[in-house]
């Protein structure tokens, strides 16, 4: 593999991960499942989102490829597809970020 190639693997895999990030739903169901896999129902529940809602922020993070659905009977269950995500879920946890208040706001960085 050239540098180029993992720069732009390396690239694409943090752009995907900020953009599961930049949802809050999406990041707590990533939070949540760095902890067990769970089903769709259960994070619903836990997080206070409808069924269709977690249906769609599932399909989200498996099409960026953090989560995958592991067939259970007639349900399906999902997990974090990497065991390198969970880690790097807790180190970023430990992040400490000062933020300019008026170059970043929940709108995004106008900076």
């Amino acid at each position: 593999m050239t540098t180029a190639t993992a720069t732009l693997t390396h690239t694409a895999a943090l752009a995907r991960l900020g953009h599961a990030l930049a949802d809050p739903t999406r990041a707590s169901i990533l939070l949540a499942l760095r902890e067990a896999p769970a089903y769709p129902s259960d994070l619903a529940d836990a997080l206070g989102v409808s069924r269709q809602v977690m249906s769609n922020q599932l399909a989200c993070l498996r099409g960026c490829g953090l989560v995958e659905s592991i067939p259970d009977g007639r349900r399906m269950w999902y997990r974090l597809a990497d065991s390198h995500l969970a880690p790097a879920l807790d180190d970023l946890l430990r992040l400490v970020l000062v933020v300019d208040p008026d170059c970043c706001s929940g709108e995004g960085c106008t900076c």
